[in-house]
């Protein structure tokens, strides 16, 4: 089966409306049903979470265009149950995604879009994945519900406006730390976290949202207290460490594990689409450069 791609703007390949529609159809959990539909994914609207702690899906459909038609139908009142012509095709459509096997899963990160919110991660089993590989699609829940954790290192480099960020320091009134900084972590807070004012002159963890990183200096805004904008500068050697749960720091080449329940059949995307409940990525240790060889001495230059 041909394999799908993620790209910068979303999902292309194999199966990809599918996987849309069936997102789609997922947050409209909570809209009003009119009439009884007997082949709708389900009149009863569960949390995303039974008391268990297992992530309820619902229904995927093989082919999306076949769901959207049936759709249409019966809003219209061209099909209220009764012509089999049209409710078993629609019924064999459906893929109870509950029942279906649940698999662990070891591999490369090829691609990643969207968010924690019904985000996908495309993905190869093979040591060294190559364009022609056939990969696995990961599917995260659309209630955002899927654990997620990134973890691993960062090149200063990718420290980017809007992550937040973690670190121990001092700083003066004016918010401008007081020694480089040699340890950074780029963290997810948790839903509700709500920091503490600065107070100059003292040692303590700040946790603030990146403005900018110019020079070796990183802005930061802090959401509490009389001192907002902190002004960092960092360490020739500072080490940026990943400790969160964001798909936007998910990137090709990363290593992920996850558990999910698969459906390899009709309509799924590349060689399975994972449905995954737990998925832990790591980055890998940023590559050093070795130090240029002088020819000339034979000896290693800084």
């Amino acid at each position: 089966m041909a394999c799908a791609r993620l790209g910068s703007c979303g999902l292309v390949g194999i199966g990809a409306a599918c996987c849309a529609v069936w997102l789609a159809c997922a947050t409209r959990a909570n809209a009003q049903v009119n009439a009884y539909n007997p082949y709708a994914d389900s009149q009863e609207h569960l949390p995303p979470v039974a008391p268990d702690g297992t992530l309820r899906w619902g229904t995927f459909y093989k082919s999306a265009a076949l769901q959207q038609a049936y759709e249409r139908l019966w809003n219209l009142g061209a099909c209220r149950g009764t012509n089999k012509a049209i409710t078993v095709p629609v019924e064999m459509n459906k893929v109870a995604i509950d029942s279906l096997p649940e698999e662990e899963f070891r591999g490369i990160v090829v691609g990643a879009t969207g968010t924690i919110r019904g985000g996908m991660i495309a993905f190869s089993t093979a040591d060294e994945p190559a364009d022609d590989d056939p990969n696995y699609v990961a599917a995260l829940h659309p209630a955002g519900v899927s654990k997620l954790t990134v973890g691993g290192s960062l090149p200063v480099t990718a420290v980017r406006p809007g992550l937040t960020v973690r670190f121990q320091a001092r700083v003066d009134r004016r918010g401008t730390a007081t020694e480089p900084l040699t340890i950074l972590e780029v963290i997810t807070p948790p839903s509700g976290f709500r920091p503490g004012p600065i107070e100059p002159g003292r040692d303590e963890t700040i946790v603030g949202t990146v403005t900018r990183l110019h020079d070796g200096t990183l802005q930061v805004q802090v959401a509490a207290g009389k001192i907002r904008r902190l002004s960092i500068p960092l360490a020739a050697d500072t080490t940026v460490r990943v400790d969160a749960g964001q798909l936007d720091l998910v990137a090709p080449g990363d290593i992920v594990s996850l558990t999910g329940r698969v459906w390899r059949g009709e309509g799924c995307v590349g060689e399975g689409t994972v449905f995954a409940s737990v998925v832990t990525v790591i980055k890998p240790e940023p590559a050093v450069a070795a130090p240029a060889v002088d020819e000339r001495i034979g000896a290693r230059t800084p």
